[in-house]
């Protein structure tokens, strides 16, 4: 799956390096940026990205008041997955705003990130 696309394999391999996830979080801590899928009616996407850095390029417009965090990637995998799958959210990787962009489920995500930390 990884090596047909190359968008999420510098995912992967950034994410792998640092071992961490960013999403955008409100200023209470508790809210997550999550947007409508661009594939899927009725479907929610939460973006992510393998950097603070691409991250912290969306918080303008209707994201200004959020902030980037991290999630490590043992939390993402042990907890956010299950979560994420089980509401039927998809994460949108590396995510780039007014494009269409890489919708994954979660646990397709979750195998191509410990299959690449086995080898």
């Amino acid at each position: 799956m990884t090596d047909s696309n190359p968008v999420l394999a510098s995912f992967i391999d950034n994410v792998k390096e640092h071992q961490a996830v960013w999403g955008l979080q409100d200023e209470t801590g508790e809210g997550w940026v999550v947007c409508d899928s661009s594939e899927y009616e009725e479907t929610d996407v939460m973006p992510l990205w393998s950097s603070e850095a691409q991250a912290k390029v969306h918080c303008t417009d209707e994201w200004q008041d959020y902030q980037p965090a991290a999630i490590s990637l043992e939390e993402f995998l042990e907890y956010w997955v299950k979560d994420l799958h089980d509401d039927g959210v998809l994460v949108g990787v590396d995510w780039i705003a007014e494009q269409e962009c890489l919708e994954l489920d979660p646990i397709g995500l979750a195998k191509n990130l410990v299959d690449i930390e086995q080898e």
